[in-house]
């Protein structure tokens, strides 16, 4: 079970600030989550065979040429281009405001 102290020690964790609405909302669906699982943990998965993707990869074909788009090499967005519209750069790169401060 999820505790508020468990709520404030991850969003102190990801850096965010939670309203006291935002808190108990959180606190709520984590434990509804948490539910679930435990729900899902009641069932017998003894004859399921494990897999590591639900769907086929290919659909139907085992053909991967009839799910996949070819894999082609295409020139990339010019850099002036791409930081056209950026708030801050270098003319090189992008400027962001540091976020970790510990």
């Amino acid at each position: 079970m999820v505790t508020e102290k468990d709520v404030l020690h991850v969003a102190e964790l990801a850096h965010l600030e939670l309203t006291d609405e935002e808190r108990a909302r959180m606190l709520k669906d984590l434990n509804s989550i948490l539910g679930h699982i435990d729900r899902l943990n009641e069932l017998d998965t003894a004859k399921v065979e494990p897999m590591a993707q639900v769907a086929s990869r290919y659909g139907d074909s085992q053909d991967p040429a009839e799910a996949m788009r070819a894999d082609e090499p295409r020139s990339c967005l010019p850099r002036d281009a791409a930081l056209r519209n950026a708030p801050k750069s270098d003319g090189v790169f992008f400027k962001v405001p540091k976020v970790i401060e510990r």
